[in-house]
Formats: structure tokens, C-alpha cells, sequence
């Protein structure tokens, strides 16, 4: 069997790889699969749940929570192990996408979207790496975002708590590899989902939560460290990485 957990369950990438798992481990013959499902929204949770027990999973256990309740997460967590007695893939898919002019002007907003995206992320990675650890298995995968690879004056709040996960991300890795344990951080580019829909972008590079799942689900499955998604990211943020500072701060990116 199968046992995942996936924070942020009803985002829609994460639902987008609940489905693909589903496909994958819960079709007949398969190895069968379980969930533990945690979001902040009771009806879409319930929903998602409904959902994937449709599809084929075996079970799918539901959570309320919202992350920034950091004292919460291990009670959580608990729950988690005790429903499905041991966790194989914890996938993190939660966040928001700030209004970079609110947060330069309201230094309160941009802690707490800081918050959201960056400390609330670190906070639940720190408490699940020990079971992870303490099992001796299991992948830790992470999404985090291309955002977080350059400053860019359209939106660093968001792209400095990414980079903050980045860089716990690689540390964590290093130190979980000699005990069994894989972390995976994954680095979207544009997704269309509800998060980005009132952007204007450009539609070559827009991709789809069901082709961001495929990818994803399939570097999982290969360990792989770093999974940009769609995979052309790779290509474009390594020549964004290359632009000299004194050429980039006069972009209007």
C-alpha cells in the first residue's frame, strides 16, 4: 500500500498528483493506495476526499488545518502515522501569491504571506524530518517555485520565502540522504490555477496542473532532487541566473 500525505490537498496540483497516484497505485492489480489529506478549506477537502475514493484510492483520511498554526503541526503529523501507520510520500503543495505593491506598503502583509510561503513550510519540514528519519524511508517533496531563483522587483516577497525553502530544501536533503529519507524540492513555472488566473502571462510559457502532476509525480518516482516543471524552466532560469546584476536590476520583470 501506497501512504501519502500531501499539505494543501485541495491546490490544484496537488489534487492534479493525488489523481495521477490514484491512476497509478490504486487501479486493479495495483498495490493499493492511502491518503492523509490537510487543507484549510472543510468542503473542498471533503470533496478532494470523495474524489479520489471514486478514482480507486483505499482511503482517503481528511484533516483541517491551516499551516501557520505551527503549534499545530505535530498533532497533526500524529494523526497522519496513526492513520496510515507509516508515510511513503509527504508532498507539500500549499501557499498564496502576494500582491507585491500591498506588501511593500504594509509591512504586516508581507510577514504574514512571508509566513505562509516560507517559515510555515521550514516549521513543518523541520517536525516531519525526524518520523521521515525514524522510519528510515520515504520522500519529503516540496513545491516551491522558479520565483525563487532571482529577485524580481514584480513579486520578491513571494520569491524570498521560495528561496528560503529552497535553501532549507538543499541542507535538509544532504543531511536525510544518509538516513534513507529523499527530498525532492519541485520548481513550477507559470501553472494556470486559481492562484494565477488574474495574471497576464504569457501563454507559450503557461502550463496545466495535470502536465505540472505528470512531471512531478514521475521525478518522484526517480528521486530526482530537483524537478522544474514543465521541464523548459531549467533552460530559461539558467539563462535568468546569467544575467549580470547590473544589466537585470534595469529589467522590468
Amino acid at each position: 500500500m501506497k501512504r501519502i500525505l500531501i499539505l494543501g490537498a485541495t491546490s490544484a496540483i496537488a489534487r492534479a498528483c493525488a489523481r495521477r497516484w490514484t491512476l497509478e497505485f490504486g487501479k486493479p492489480g495495483g498495490e493499493g493506495i492511502a491518503f492523509f489529506l490537510v487543507a484549510r478549506d472543510r468542503s473542498r477537502l471533503a470533496h478532494t476526499a470523495a474524489d479520489l475514493r471514486a478514482r480507486g484510492a483505499h482511503e482517503a483520511h481528511t484533516h483541517f488545518l491551516d499551516m501557520t498554526d505551527m503549534e499545530a503541526h505535530g498533532v497533526m503529523l500524529d494523526a497522519a502515522w496513526a492513520a496510515l501507520g507509516g508515510i511513503d510520500i509527504v508532498l507539500i503543495a500549499y501557499g498564496t501569491l502576494p500582491d507585491q505593491a500591498t506588501c511593500d506598503l504594509d509591512t504586516d502583509s508581507a510577514l504574514r504571506e512571508f509566513a505562509i510561503n516560507g517559515t510555515s513550510v521550514i516549521a513543518l519540514m523541520n517536525t516531519v524530518a525526524p518520523r521521515l528519519e525514524a522510519q528510515g524511508h520515504g520522500t519529503l517533496a516540496v513545491i516551491t517555485s522558479v520565483a525563487g531563483l532571482r529577485g524580481r522587483p514584480s513579486n520578491y516577497l513571494y520569491g524570498s520565502a521560495k528561496a528560503a525553502v529552497t535553501t532549507y530544501c538543499e541542507g535538509l536533503r544532504a543531511r536525510l540522504f544518509k538516513t534513507g529519507v529523499h527530498v525532492a524540492e519541485i520548481r513550477p513555472g507559470f501553472v494556470d490555477t486559481p492562484m494565477t488566473r488574474h495574471l497576464s502571462l504569457p501563454a507559450l510559457l503557461v502550463s496545466t496542473p495535470e502536465k505540472v502532476a505528470m512531471t512531478v509525480t514521475r521525478g518522484i518516482s526517480r528521486q530526482r532532487n530537483v524537478i522544474y516543471t514543465p521541464r523548459f524552466w531549467a533552460l530559461i532560469m539558467l539563462v535568468i541566473r546569467g544575467i549580470p546584476r547590473y544589466i537585470f536590476k534595469r529589467m522590468r520583470l
